[in-house]
């Protein structure tokens, strides 16, 4: 069976808001998570958006197909960004709000990464560059077995330097894998340098189409942007289709947007109070914890 071009219907005003709302509660929940041991608060903070949209709009997953093979698959290669994964879940309903207060505890599987054992989870990351490969796979076996399923893979801009990405890109254009979806955050760091000083990306749009995807580009923070971008998914019978979400690393607090050295934090908690209160002011606070070294 062949995927189908999906024609998503058009989001009214109190989609939008309600999007907002609950991108807002996940910056919330990041945030809270980035003391006691921290977390890449940068990264989480750009993809918060995105990774919302896909449940709300793009996937049908939920806790009653979570085994079901005909279900839709979201891998987060990026996996680094998971605070933004877990803070959706809770919105969700899928796990207990309460539950993110054991981040990084060893009574439970919150961890810095992506794991299996939190109901969601599709696959173990960490290492990048590991999960396009995997959704490729997993892309093909659905297509073998005659599903329709979509299969979704976000992605880092600076994890597309590691090379295994563009070798799966390849195998996904040969076999014609066009329930494949390819979503790059660009925000534009890879850890605590900018991309385009260390290995430029760009012109990255030409790059994903000349490996064979079929490519648009959206405001990875704007919800009728991320609306128009996904719809007509796959983009082009045959072909994998890839959206480059223009993002803003540390969206949501002026005191850390787009600076090189805030990409993992470990607040105090007087700090993490200041900064609930700068999302809902965005008037940027003055923060004291030590900042990583630019390289």
């Amino acid at each position: 069976m062949t995927s189908t071009t999906a024609k998503l219907p058009g989001l009214d005003n109190a989609e939008i808001r309600a999007m907002e709302d609950m991108a807002f509660k996940v910056r919330e929940h990041i945030i809270r998570m980035s003391t006691d041991g921290g977390c890449f608060i940068g990264a989480s903070l750009s993809c918060a958006d995105l990774i919302v949209y896909l449940y709300k709009h793009v996937l049908n997953v939920h806790p009653g197909n979570f085994n079901d093979p005909e279900r839709d698959y979201l891998f987060l290669s990026k996996g680094h960004d998971v605070p933004a994964l877990y803070g959706t879940f809770a919105e969700l309903g899928w796990m207990e709000r309460d539950r993110l207060r054991n981040h990084l505890k060893t009574n439970d599987d919150i961890y810095w990464h992506p794991n299996r054992n939190i109901p969601g989870i599709e696959y173990y990351s960490g290492s990048l560059g590991h999960l396009l490969p995997l959704a490729v796979g997993v892309a093909l076996d659905c297509k073998l077995r005659g599903h329709s399923n979509k299969i979704v893979v976000i992605t880092g801009d600076g994890e597309l330097n590691e090379g295994s990405n563009w070798e799966a890109m390849l195998v996904a254009q040969a076999y014609k894998l066009d329930n494949l979806l390819i979503v790059v955050d660009r925000n534009e760091f890879q850890a605590n340098i900018r991309t385009e000083e260390l290995i430029p990306l760009e012109p990255l749009s030409d790059k994903l189409e000349a490996f064979g995807c079929k490519v648009k580009s959206v405001d990875g923070h704007d919800f009728t942007s991320l609306h128009a971008g996904f719809e007509g998914f796959p983009y082009q019978k045959g072909q994998p289709s890839a959206v480059i979400a223009k993002t803003v690393r540390g969206k949501g607090l002026p005191s850390i947007e787009a600076r090189a050295d805030r990409w993992f934090c470990n607040f105090s908690h007087e700090e993490v109070a200041q900064l609930l209160d700068e999302l809902r002011s965005k008037v940027a606070t003055e923060l004291t914890s030590e900042t990583l070294t630019v390289r």
